[in-house]
């Protein structure tokens, strides 16, 4: 049997997504128009990397780029052939996937610089990188007040090509922070530096969806949108571009139940009632992802009305309070998406219990189905 709790991915979204990010890119001064590096880590931020990457390549994106090599793998085995850069730290014993599928990684450390130029020299290839500077993040990336001390080993390295070169906001979604403009200071004269250097890219890109919207200036070569393809504008920033969220999480109630005054529901009894009050059951838990801080703070759609989520996020369901509703085993309801004219997005959910639509979206669960259309 099926389960009924499924996520609908809408690929023309992502395409319509696509199109309003390089139609806003175009309408800017700058020329050439930077192209896009269409960020498609963490299974696509949840939407499945799989079918996703390939609609992306289809869209137009120059390059795809995910988390680590496992995840450039699986874009190759869906039929990717457009770039793909790996952003994460590369473990020494793991480098084989990036000659066999080809992978452009990101030098990030000296040490990842020795393996992967011990690796080429042994693959007997020259391999093309990115060169990541750490501008103020304090994650991955060389220092950019110390890359004259770690970068001439690099720009020794006879079998490593530095395509191109780039860092990350820290604070790209914050208008308030110094930061942004101080980190986009640094980048420029890591970039002079590194000319001095002798390392010379063909390329240079520093902005994430946030960043894409605030700043052209930073813009540089290619921009790297993430939440924006899904659909969604990275809070607190507003953006006018036509966007269409490409998930929505449906299930259906599987029971409805009676509670008499004085009683509650799930785990702790939480939600006591003081009047008779009527529930329902959906399938869906926080092994599928629903955060347990919903209970209380949250809603789902049935009937085209809002229901709120009572007791407690169980593993496997969650009760919603659908008093005074006509419900009946079988109804369908939304967890993410639109019933109507009522509708919950991302945005309005991770904020009602403290979070981030990312984390939301990422933490779709595996063991729900993915329908594409």
């Amino acid at each position: 049997m099926t389960r009924p709790t499924v996520a609908r991915v809408d690929l023309d979204a992502i395409h319509s997504n696509f199109r309003a990010i390089s139609s806003f890119l175009a309408s800017s001064s700058r020329t050439p128009v930077p192209k896009i590096i269409a960020v498609v880590k963490a299974n696509a931020y949840g939407h499945g990397a799989a079918e996703v990457g390939p609609a992306l390549e289809q869209a137009g994106a120059a390059m795809l780029a995910c988390a680590d090599i496992e995840e450039g793998i699986v874009l190759r085995r869906a039929g990717v052939r457009v770039p793909i850069l790996v952003f994460g730290a590369l473990g020494i014993s793991d480098l084989h996937g990036v000659f066999q599928h080809y992978l452009t990684p990101t030098i990030s450390t000296p040490s990842a610089a020795r393996a992967l130029q011990a690796s080429a020299a042994k693959h007997g290839a020259i391999l093309k990188c990115h060169l990541k500077i750490d501008t103020g993040m304090n994650r991955l990336g060389f220092r950019h007040d110390n890359i004259n001390r770690t970068l001439p080993e690099v720009a020794a390295s006879r079998n490593l090509s530095i395509d191109a070169v780039y860092t990350h906001f820290a604070t790209a979604d914050e208008p308030e922070s110094p930061a942004f403009a101080q980190q986009g200071e640094r980048f420029e004269s890591a970039c002079a530096t590194l000319t001095s250097l002798g390392i010379t890219t063909r390329a240079r890109h520093t902005a994430n969806s946030a960043a894409l919207l605030r700043d052209e200036r930073v813009w540089y070569d290619f921009v790297r949108p993430g939440l924006l393809l899904y659909g969604i504008v990275p809070p607190p920033l507003a953006a006018t571009l036509a966007l269409r969220p490409a998930l929505s999480l449906h299930s259906r109630i599987v029971h409805v139940k009676g509670l008499r005054p004085g009683e509650g529901t799930g785990y702790g009894l939480q939600s006591v009632v003081d009047r008779p009050s009527t529930i329902a059951v959906v399938p869906a838990g926080y092994a599928d992802g629903l955060d347990r801080r919903l209970a209380g703070n949250g809603y789902m759609l049935v009937r085209g009305r809002r229901a709120p989520i009572v007791g407690s996020v169980c593993m496997d369901m969650t009760m919603i309070d659908v008093t005074g509703t006509d419900v009946a085993p079988g109804d369908e309801v939304v967890i993410i998406g639109q019933q109507g004219s009522e509708s919950l997005d991302v945005r309005e959910i991770a904020a009602s219990i403290g979070t981030i639509p990312y984390e939301l979206l990422c933490r779709v669960g595996a063991r729900i189905e993915r329908v594409y259309s």
